[in-house]
């Protein structure tokens, strides 16, 4: 009953936008920091993006200004605003909380920005 399912993914060309979606079931999600992770071709995972549940922000350096996440507590759901996208940017991207917990892993959305 505690479940991540990310959505939004897909092919996009240099420059262009994407928004991913994070579904949060189960209340404790309600209660912590939320973020955005990815997990690079043939890199380890990282961090791109947080949100406190008061809706402070942090973000990986390389995204500031291009990237967004926000979230609707009440709704239990996690979003990613991504803009200006760069073929660097290809990645599965997860949603998890914050410092993360192996068990809540979904199944990630694939990002792939090429030309």
């Amino acid at each position: 009953q505690v479940q991540l399912v990310e959505s939004g993914g897909g092919w996009v060309q240099p420059g262009g936008s994407l928004r991913l979606s994070c579904a949060a079931s189960g209340s404790i999600f309600r209660f912590t920091t939320m973020g955005w992770y990815r997990q690079l071709p043939g890199q380890q995972r990282e961090l791109v993006a947080s949100v406190t549940v008061g809706g402070m922000t942090n973000y990986l350096d390389s995204v500031k200004g291009r990237f967004t996440i926000s979230r609707d507590i009440a709704k239990n759901t996690v979003w990613l605003q991504m803009t200006s996208l760069k073929p660097e940017d290809t990645a599965v991207y997860y949603c998890n909380v914050v410092p993360l917990r192996e068990g809540y892993w979904g199944q990630g959305t694939q990002v792939t920005v090429s030309s």
